[in-house]
């Protein structure tokens, strides 16, 4: 009888969260969701490397593993773009930036 790996769905939602939150939030989220899922991931491709036939969802694994790196990579990204935007023009500069785009925006 196959059954589903514990945290198969669990590796999936992380991966999603990890690309979302990337884009729409911060590099922090995809960091912190992308480590998280990438760690259940390893402890259920144990269980599935020792019995591969009594489970049935190692493809839902295999893609939230995929989207956490993704997540993972462009959450780094973002944190060191932030990282070199502060040490180039500084918080007020960065603020000066931010600003300007958001009334960019609004003339649209």
């Amino acid at each position: 009888m196959e059954q589903k790996l514990p945290n198969a769905q669990t590796v999936l939602i992380l991966g999603i969260i990890s690309v979302v939150g990337t884009c729409c939030c911060s590099g922090l989220v995809g960091i912190i969701c992308g480590l998280i899922g990438l760690s259940k991931y390893k402890n259920d491709k144990v269980l599935y490397d020792a019995n591969p036939g009594q489970y049935s969802d190692f493809g839902n694994l295999n893609t939230g593993r995929i989207l956490c790196i993704i997540g993972l990579v462009l959450g780094c990204l973002q944190v060191v773009y932030f990282v070199f935007m502060l040490a180039t023009v500084g918080w007020d500069g960065y603020m000066e930036q931010i600003n300007s785009l958001s009334r960019m925006g609004g003339r649209g």
